[in-house]
């Protein structure tokens, strides 16, 4: 990845396949990790019992015992970023909100040169879990 604008995850997937989350945290730089870190918090915070995995080669919380990926929220370091992916229909509630972050259909980007938005997150989290407890 020659390209240091290019907006790519600080490890390749494919031959550096994490088996881990220990191994994910310790694979980021140190200002993406502490991000990391505190999106795994929040996330705690709100879904103490969540189970911490890898999926996709990335780090996710199942908020259910032994969910599939429409029960994780998942997270991510980039080399400018923090990808929080909590589900489209989390997104769409929160919309507003999101107004002054990067966005995709069932994610957001968290600028690693600004402060965590934690009070949003965890009410994202909630959400989810909240949705998910419905069906």
């Amino acid at each position: 990845m020659t390209d240091k604008n290019k907006d790519t995850p600080n490890k390749k997937t494919g031959n550096n396949l994490f088996l881990t989350a220990k191994e994910y945290f310790e694979s980021q730089p140190e200002e993406t990790r502490q991000a990391l870190l505190e999106l795994k918090e929040c996330i705690l915070k709100v879904a103490p019992n969540a189970t911490e995995l890898i999926n996709y080669n990335i780090l996710a919380y199942s908020l259910i015992k032994g969910g599939k990926r429409e029960q994780q929220i998942m997270i991510a370091g980039y080399k400018k970023h923090v990808g929080f992916y909590p589900h489209p229909t989390t997104m769409e509630k929160f919309e507003s909100e999101l107004s002054g972050f990067k966005k995709g259909k069932g994610s957001v980007q968290f600028p690693l040169d600004r402060p965590l938005p934690k009070d949003l997150i965890e009410k994202m989290v909630a959400y989810r879990m909240k949705l998910i407890k419905e069906k």
